[in-house]
């Protein structure tokens, strides 16, 4: 069995103790950022102004409105295109917007990395972070 330093033990304590604030924190305040982070919404226009996007807090599309001038030149794959770079354009600017509502309680990084599905390195992240590596 390993045994641990009076170094490791205070350190183990601190993360602990920090843990414990961050889950009543969470408890405290969660719902309202939940509800907050929800409702976010983030429009974006194209780069030639034909397209509008509206996506919510999940990079879900809302709304499309397409400008009837994109019948003049007929280009189905250009604004095919176009919606969709607009698009994860506007996912992208919600994405930040999400980790600036959880930032009080989760670190940029690791909800970033959440955001993203990356789980392997949420959980090196949370390692290092236990052993005092950041």
């Amino acid at each position: 069995m390993e045994s641990f330093g009076e170094g490791d033990a205070t350190g183990l304590q601190a993360y602990a103790d920090e843990l414990r604030a961050t889950f009543m924190r969470i408890q405290d305040e969660g719902a309202e950022l939940h509800a907050k982070a929800r409702a976010i919404q983030v429009s974006e226009k194209s780069r030639d102004g034909l397209v509008s996007v509206t996506v919510g807090s999940r990079g879900e599309l809302v709304r499309l409105d397409i400008d009837p001038r994109v019948y003049r030149h007929p280009d189905a794959r250009a604004l095919a295109d176009s919606i969709t770079e607009t698009v994860h354009r506007a996912a992208a600017k919600a994405q930040e917007q999400i980790m600036e509502v959880f930032e009080p309680l989760i670190p940029a990084d690791q909800m970033k990395t959440h955001l993203d599905g990356d789980l392997g390195s949420l959980m090196t992240q949370i390692a290092d972070q236990m052993e005092g590596k950041r």
